[in-house]
């Protein structure tokens, strides 16, 4: 077995090589433990609301309820969630699930054109959505199959305080806009409908689909990833697995949870893996306000985060970030992209813990390898992949290379996707005969099993002949201290083909262009040497913070 999988050898103490994905039929079952282990104990916390793990069962029951009993919704309908991290998202999530229904989560900052097409895709029958995405639901909710459309404020949960916060967002920040959506019914009285209704028993299984989890919206059309009970509980399973051995402790963690829990990251790694360990969700709604999300880490003792690049770049060039009391501090997770080594350096110097590495896909469920949470400090690998699951670097024709060679990382476990949601060719497209995901990714193994990300395969530059992966340019810029990020992209040229051109945005004012170069012929070797350096205010990035490579392709220079 070692010989096939050497990673076995380099796991971490207590972490087995296989996991149980039979010990719970459902994602509803491990909520229905937790809930049952820490009735009352703290599971969400937001604007210093905190809501009980009895409590948050309690409105789960009744939006269950409302969606069976009032609206008469059947095993196997959709469920869209248009809402951003706040109390109702848990609530209406798990409410979703226990009705034996399948979750769609919609990123609220979607477009009317992108919503409409997930909305048409999914043959959602029922929307949540934020008052303040209103207006772009109403642009589009007619040409749709929603038959029901739920709003609610972001304050509608916080009690007394929610209403001062409803009123700040309308009227002072004017983040609420005038919107108007015939037989829509507010989230409070779909859960006083339901406490009307006696929740029937929903017989669920592992091959129900849980959430449809679009993905694939930067590359093409999104695509609804049908991840099921199976997908989700066996990677809960692995990812605790992995993380009881570094000290975690049941019932007593405290987890910031500031990517959106409608991405496939955060909804696994906070709102799952954490709920199972009876932890809390401590909810940050806006992660953009830099000021205020560190003011909010100073008055919160918090024992994990979990983040991209982006958001722990952020937050360490943010003033007062350095004073925050990081005592109690066991776990800091980065997914979604890809680390930089000077981000990780800095983030170990500031808070004394290392920046671990976990790598994984929307089709994965999303994790597939983790680096041990003891490393001491940032090693540059994606980690080692997590129990129950096979991985392996294959060629163009499909051949498994050997350790240190470079080629295209394939995945196969049970937390690979069903498939793609009425797509069967893209699905096959992805999937072999042999139940390997091709992941799109260009990765290499050590002969320790540690995997080791080299590029996107569609992001590889080709300069005469010679590949040159962008995460490499762009962790040799971000070690200077005058760049604040930073991304690498190839451009047509007539005599190489391509060449570099990287985009910075500065954090020194006085950067220059020569200097950067000069810096990179002190770091790279020629053919890599960015020969187009531009500088912009902003980078363009998804919602979750993942840098838009293509954008920067195709983008007009703004200023060479």
């Amino acid at each position: 077995m070692s010989l096939e999988r050497p990673w076995l050898n380099s796991y971490p103490a207590g972490v087995p090589a296989e996991i149980d994905v039979n010990e719970f039929a459902s994602v509803s079952a491990v909520f229905d433990t937790s809930v049952a282990k820490y009735r009352d104990r703290p599971a969400y916390s937001s604007f210093g609301k905190v809501l009980t793990y009895g409590e948050t069962d309690a409105l789960v029951e009744q939006f269950a309820a409302y969606l069976l009993g009032e609206l008469k919704l059947k095993k196997g309908d959709r469920v869209a969630l248009m809402m951003p991290n706040c109390l109702q998202y848990p609530v209406a999530t798990f409410g979703v699930l226990r009705a034996g229904l399948t979750v769609v989560n919609v990123n609220p900052l979607y477009t009317a054109r992108e919503l409409k097409h997930q909305l048409v895709d999914s043959g959602a029958a029922v929307l949540v959505v934020v008052d303040n995405f209103g207006d772009t639901v109403q642009q589009v909710i007619a040409d749709t199959q929603v038959k029901q459309v739920i709003t609610t404020g972001l304050g509608d949960m916080l009690g007394a305080k929610g209403v001062l916060v409803n009123f700040v967002l309308k009227y002072i920040k004017k983040m609420v806009p005038n919107y108007s959506i015939r037989g829509a019914i507010r989230f409070n009285q779909a859960l006083k409908l339901g406490s009307q209704h006696t929740l029937p028993k929903v017989e669920m299984d592992h091959d129900d689909v849980a959430f449809l989890q679009y993905t694939g919206g930067t590359t093409g059309v999104a695509k609804g990833a049908m991840l099921t009970n199976r997908n989700l509980v066996a990677n809960m399973q692995q990812a605790s697995a992995w993380i009881s051995a570094s000290g975690i402790e049941m019932g007593k963690e405290w987890i910031i949870t500031a990517l959106p829990l409608y991405h496939i990251f955060a909804l696994t790694a906070n709102g799952l893996v954490f709920m199972k360990f009876g932890g809390c969700n401590h909810l940050i709604t806006n992660p953009r306000d830099m000021k205020g999300f560190v003011k909010e880490l100073k008055s919160t003792r918090f024992t994990a985060i979990t983040g991209v690049n982006t958001l722990f770049n952020g937050l360490l060039n943010t003033p007062g970030f350095d004073q925050v009391d990081f005592s109690s501090l066991k776990v800091t997770l980065g997914g979604g992209m890809a680390v930089q080594r000077a981000v990780a350096e800095r983030w170990k110097k500031v808070t004394g813990v290392t920046l671990v590495e976990a790598y994984g896909l929307t089709e994965t469920s999303p994790a597939a390898c983790i680096n041990p949470l003891d490393l001491a400090e940032y090693n540059g690998a994606i980690g080692l992949p997590i129990p129950s699951t096979d991985a392996c670097v294959k060629n163009d024709d499909g051949q498994t290379l050997t350790p240190g060679d470079v080629g295209e990382l394939c995945i196969r476990g049970p937390q690979v996707m069903k498939g793609y949601w009425q797509r069967p060719e893209e699905t096959a497209k992805a999937i072999d005969a042999d139940g390997w995901l091709h992941t799109g990714d260009m990765a290499r193994m050590d002969e320790h099993g540690f995997f080791y990300i080299v590029d996107r395969k569609k992001d590889m530059i080709l300069v005469s002949g010679f590949n040159v992966y962008p995460n490499e340019v762009e962790d040799v810029i971000a070690m200077m201290p005058g760049v604040l990020e930073v991304a690498a992209v190839g451009v047509p040229d007539d005599k190489s083909g391509e060449i570099v051109k990287v985009v910075i945005v500065k954090k020194d004012p006085n950067l220059t262009a020569e200097q950067v170069k000069e810096h990179a012929r002190a770091n790279l070797t020629g053919y890599k040497h960015p020969k187009i350096v531009e500088f912009r205010k902003e980078l363009p990035k998804t919602n979750v913070g993942k840098i838009l490579r293509r954008e920067l392709r195709d983008a007009p220079a703004e200023q060479a």
